[in-house]
């Protein structure tokens, strides 16, 4: 059973602030693409803390130790609102973010994912950049 299979969607990311620059991903399943946090969906065999550390790795390439808890957002979400295209039907997404810091590997793009680019994007960029409401929250 992973995350799909429930109503509530526990997803885990990771901010990630180096040498004045963030890590994001670029988030394709919506009609119009977002940048948002790398991280995702939190199967229920999995710790949560295991799971963004699986997440970031699979979308960007990166080994990362998490830090303190940033913070969390909870969003409901109207039926209508619900990505039906990638199977989305929760009520309810609950994202835990985590501090992290790359220990190892190296920057490549998510193959078959939700996601498909990884960018370093400088602090400064971050008003002009189309993101996710957690961007804004727990980056800036």
């Amino acid at each position: 059973m992973d995350f799909l299979d429930y109503d509530t969607r526990l997803g885990g990311y990771a901010v990630i602030v180096r040498d004045d620059h963030v890590l994001l991903a670029l988030w394709s399943e919506p009609e119009v693409p977002l940048w948002t946090l790398p991280g995702g969906g939190i199967d229920l065999h999995e710790a949560l803390e295991d799971g963004v550390v699986r997440e970031v790795f699979e979308e960007t390439g990166y080994d990362v130790e998490l830090g303190a808890l940033v913070g969390v957002e909870t969003i409901l979400v109207a039926p209508e609102r619900r990505l039906e295209r990638a199977g989305d039907r929760w009520q309810k997404n609950v994202r835990v973010v985590f501090a992290a810091t790359v220990t190892g590997g190296e920057l490549t793009h998510e193959v078959d994912g939700s996601t498909s680019e990884a960018r370093w994007v400088p602090l400064a960029d971050l008003p002009g950049l189309h993101r996710d409401s957690m961007v804004a929250k727990f980056v800036g």
